[in-house]
């Protein structure tokens, strides 16, 4: 069997859960946790090795009597003669009263005896000292103070000790309210049969046997049994005898509170969906939902436009910069595709600045609208629900509320990204420029060419000789100039657009991977983070209470 956790570990980890689950389980299971914490936290912090032993019982079952024939006095007033306070009264042995103790307890009316005035022959009753026994109200008394006083102690006692009568034992107020709920505290739990004087010896037997069928029946198989008389004094040493062996154990303080731990802990085990045996699947968010809600992100956020614009808007430039100077100035007539959605806002054609991104604060794109809204809606639910799929209502409500808790700004921090991701517009186009400088010089020959067939028609004009010249194929070299600088310049146009196509379609490539990387940190941040937090926190919780339990 595996050694139980120290309860002070116990209740450490009982505050974490608390810490953990609030917000997130009904109040009433959280409040019952947090008075737990600090209860069992201001009773291991009250010096001394006391322990409160509590007689309760219904009225009529003599618990007054017993209880001052345990303590050897005459202290509380049996009967018809019993005070109508709704208090509690103490009796304690040894030289140092418990006065910490009972302020806690919040016991007013104390009396400390002497060890030597306990009725126990030839003994100073070794191990009452550290003893504090109560005496409480009845609690089936007719008065609510009453009542309530029993229901507040109960909580707070050590060592229980339920004094029932032969009439009375079975009474269903008694089992119903305390006994059944108390199942957990069976090993801290005494059950005094009284006036066992009233029944013949086959009688007290079959009340035993029909007792313990009654407990056993309700968890309390542990409680331990006791049959006294205080009117003869029948049992009574034998009774005084097991309380001075538990409290000299030292150990019933600490059984108690583990006792109330466990229960603590079982009352808690559900809102947390663990079932009886502390197991439960752990929830977690499925590779695939992410994906789906990242696509629903991008498709939202623009990206394939992005990425159709970074594709047309690279083939214009090149058209630009690598075609022939005569003709590529027609596509500086048609709108660069990036400009229009604000993501570069520069001209072309001047210097490696003009194939700089411009970092905008918002894009022309529609993020988050109509039916690309209504998609990110459905793939953030789908997110949350595969979360919270098979956990208790009260953390469904809180995965699903970790989910649109960003949902406000989720299209602002879409576009934003858009707005500020590199799509490397700066870079990677060197040999354009090479292509360029060919062209120029292409053209250069065109206009030699021009120019020397110019002058010729100026020099005959005149009936000057021409300049002189050589033919090839009867053309004479001004003339292959300007045709020859035409048609490699036009050539060499057709041939740069394949290497524009890669060019674009690499860029493009590399948008759309940016892009979606982009998209996909945005969407962890602002909903695959808040609902893995909150699974965090359950798991957190769920392995804090596994403490808890021992």
């Amino acid at each position: 069997m595996a050694r139980q956790r120290p309860v002070a570990e116990r209740l450490q980890a009982l505050g974490h859960v608390v810490e953990q689950v609030e917000g997130r389980v009904p109040d009433e299971a959280v409040r019952h946790a947090e008075e737990l914490v600090r209860r069992a936290g201001s009773r291991l912090a009250i010096a001394g090795d006391h322990t409160v032993v509590a007689l309760a019982g219904a009225t009529g079952s003599g618990k007054s009597s017993l209880f001052n024939a345990l303590s050897g006095t005459q202290l509380a007033e049996p009967g018809v003669r019993r005070p109508t306070t709704a208090k509690a009264m103490s009796v304690s042995w040894g030289d140092v009263p418990p006065a910490e103790l009972l302020d806690w307890l919040d016991v007013s009316r104390r009396h400390q005896v002497e060890l030597s005035r306990v009725p126990r022959p030839g003994s100073q009753a070794p191990g009452l000292e550290g003893l504090v026994l109560l005496d409480l109200p009845d609690h089936d008394s007719i008065e609510a103070a009453h009542r309530a006083e029993v229901d507040r102690l109960v909580d707070l006692v050590d060592l229980l000790v339920w004094v029932v009568d032969p009439q009375k034992y079975a009474d269903a107020a008694l089992h119903e309210r305390y006994l059944k709920p108390l199942a957990g505290h069976a090993e801290v739990m005494l059950v005094v049969l009284n006036q066992v004087d009233l029944l013949t010896p086959g009688q007290l037997v079959q009340c035993e046997r029909d007792l313990r069928r009654l407990l056993d029946n309700e968890g309390l198989g542990k409680a331990r049994i006791a049959a006294v008389s205080a009117t003869t004094g029948q049992g009574v040493d034998a009774l005084r005898r097991q309380v001075v062996d538990l409290v000299a154990r030292k150990r019933v303080v600490a059984e108690r509170l583990g006792a109330d731990l466990t229960r603590e802990a079982a009352r808690l085990a559900p809102e947390l969906g663990l079932d009886d045996s502390g197991s439960a699947g752990d929830p977690a968010i499925g590779s695939g939902t992410v994906r789906q809600l990242n696509r629903a992100l991008a498709e939202a956020a623009g990206a394939d436009v992005v990425t159709e614009a970074v594709l047309a808007s690279v083939r214009r430039r090149g058209e630009l910069v690598t075609g022939w100077p005569a003709l590529s100035w027609i596509a500086s007539l048609r709108p660069d595709p990036l400009r229009r959605l604000h993501l570069d806002r520069l001209p072309i054609g001047r210097t490696k600045k003009s194939l700089e991104p411009v970092r905008v604060p918002r894009t022309g794109l529609d993020s988050g609208q109509g039916a690309s809204k209504a998609r990110v809606t459905s793939a953030v639910r789908a997110l949350s629900d595969e979360a919270a799929a098979d956990l208790p209502r009260s953390w469904q409500d809180a995965v699903r509320r970790a989910s649109l808790a960003n949902q406000g700004v989720l299209a602002d921090e879409l576009d934003r990204a858009v707005a500020t991701t590199d799509l490397a517009m700066d870079r990677g186009f060197g040999h354009w420029r090479v292509i360029q400088v060919v062209q120029w010089i292409l053209v250069a020959v065109v206009a030699a060419g021009l120019l020397w067939l110019a002058a010729d028609l100026v020099l005959a004009y005149f009936h000057f000789p021409p300049l002189p010249t050589r033919s090839w194929h009867r053309l004479p070299v001004q003339t292959w100039l300007v045709v020859g600088g035409v048609a490699a310049g036009l050539l060499l146009a057709l041939i740069s657009r394949v290497f524009v196509e890669v060019s674009a379609r690499a860029k493009a490539r590399r948008a759309h991977a940016v892009l979606n990387r982009q998209v996909a940190a945005v969407a962890e941040r602002h909903a695959v983070a808040p609902v893995t937090a909150e699974l965090v926190r359950l798991r957190t919780a769920r392995e804090a209470l596994g403490r808890v339990r021992g």
